[in-house]
């Protein structure tokens, strides 16, 4: 069997191309090496939503050429981001690169990786959708799984350029991500994560009313999924029927994603998003009071374009009222082709980095505060494994922390009565501890261990971190 190499970079939307990818290829009749000297084929799925990530991908794929010259690496494939912001660069600039797929062009890998097709054709804007019928090779752990309920964006925000690489806003069809979700299930899987650019707007361009919440509804019902929840919500198409869905169904998590990106009027306005801190204020009021124990996350960016102090000043304010369970906070990045590029008073780059460090630094003593409440109390929380960090605990997460991007509970003891935890349970922990992110904890009892299930969608591939943020090699 043909040997492959995949490194996937950049966000849990792009994960699951790449996982897409990898289960095409799988499908076809390659396996897939965790080192990158021995795959004959070797995958890049770029990230280039900001310089950061962009200068990543490069970076990524002149280091995976040289296995062309040193390994056994026949062929280079780019794809993702990188590839719809700069298709003609990399074919005259990376002569390793023997094929591009955009984001648009995801069924085509097999070709491209078989070298049967023309990728220098100028591409289509992109439009494609993968669906449940799709065959898909998990990348994460096997008892949780993300599902991309929707692809492309059609609001205006003037940092980004999204709607440039991901195309128009489009929704997957309503029984084809339940019979997703269900197939997930069936393979052992016990928390699904819904994403999109815009999970918000989820079924409005198939004409539904309620989408998200009627999706949610439903997901809720799906026989071995235990915790259900979804990221990246528009603060303005946050209904009250979203909320009093979570609220009385037990199975979706507690949990409420939504980046704000600013709190100060002028600011969101020349960001075009509208709002301003005295809305989002009550928004959260009204989050919480309709879902008690909610968890809510949000994001900011710092240094846009025109932002004075007097701004950043309300935005630490707001920060300080408002009490974020977990908030991130990015330096803006000057994108190419993005709306704010053109804009004047340009922020120091000095300036915006003392200002990020300032809001985190206010968002840890928030956070510090908040996770010292859980401690003597217990909790049901899904068993993650064996740690990364530090081979004498294991990891768990609470229903209050989504994967990858908020803190982690840590266990040092799994042993109860019944037996060990095992990865995927769900068990009752004991909180003994907290810091200024994390947990720390002991589990008292299994409370629904996961069943092992033959109907595996994919095996499961070990992933390990490379880079900065969210990158993943899954050369696996």
């Amino acid at each position: 069997m043909p040997k492959a190499g995949f490194i996937s970079l950049g966000c849990p939307k792009n994960l699951v191309d790449s996982e897409v990818m990898m289960g095409i290829l799988a499908r076809n009749g390659y396996e897939f090496t965790p080192r990158a000297e021995e795959a004959e084929v070797l995958i890049v799925n770029t990230c280039s939503f900001i310089e950061p990530a962009q200068k990543e991908s490069i970076d990524t794929i002149l280091e995976m050429a040289e296995y062309k010259k040193f390994g056994a690496a026949k062929r280079l494939i780019v794809a993702g981001c990188l590839v719809e912001r700069y298709r003609e660069d990399i074919r005259k600039q990376v002569p390793e690169a023997d094929a591009v797929v955009g984001t648009g062009e995801v069924e085509r890998i097999l070709e491209a990786v078989r070298g049967e097709w023309n990728s220098s054709a100028p591409a289509a804007k992109p439009d494609y959708l993968y669906h449940d019928m799709t065959p898909r090779l998990l990348t994460t752990p096997r008892h949780a799984a993300y599902i991309k309920v929707a692809e492309g964006c059609d609001h205006p925000c003037t940092f980004c350029i999204i709607p440039q690489l991901r195309g128009k806003f489009r929704s997957r069809r309503f029984e084809s991500v339940v019979r997703e979700a269900i197939q997930l299930a069936d393979a052992g899987v016990r928390e699904v994560t819904l994403i999109g650019q815009d999970t918000t707007s989820y079924g409005e361009d198939l004409g539904l009313r309620h989408g998200l919440p009627q999706l949610l509804d439903r997901l809720a019902d799906v026989e071995g999924l235990q915790w259900v929840r979804f990221l990246y919500a528009y603060p303005n198409r946050v209904s009250q029927k979203l909320l009093d869905t979570i609220s009385r169904r037990p199975r979706l998590a507690r949990y409420f994603d939504m980046p704000l990106q600013h709190a100060s009027r002028s600011v969101l306005a020349r960001m075009k998003r509208g709002g301003s801190g005295e809305s989002f204020l009550q928004l959260l009021e009204r989050i919480r009071r309709t879902i008690p124990g909610v968890a809510i996350r949000t994001s900011f960016i710092v240094g846009f374009p025109g932002e004075t102090e007097a701004d950043f000043r309300e935005l630490c304010e707001f920060v300080r009222e408002a009490k974020f369970d977990w908030m991130g906070v990015f330096a803006y990045s000057d994108v190419e082709n993005a709306a704010s590029h053109a804009l004047g008073e340009k922020v120091p780059g000095k300036t915006i980095v003392h200002r990020r460090d300032r809001l985190m630094a206010i968002q840890k003593t928030i956070s510090e505060r908040n996770l010292r409440k859980f401690v003597g109390q217990k909790f049901p929380a899904l068993v993650e494994g064996p740690s990364r960090e530090n081979d004498l605990v294991w990891e768990a997460r609470l229903e209050t922390m989504a994967p990858e991007i908020d803190g982690k509970l840590f266990l040092s003891d799994i042993e109860t009565e019944s037996g060990a935890a095992r990865p995927g349970d769900i068990v009752e922990v004991e909180i003994t501890q907290s810091h200024d992110y994390d947990l720390a904890g002991r589990v008292t009892q299994i409370l629904d261990a996961r069943i092992e299930r033959l109907a595996a969608l994919a095996p499961e591939a070990p992933a390990r971190r490379i880079g900065t943020g969210a990158a993943l090699r899954v050369l696996a």
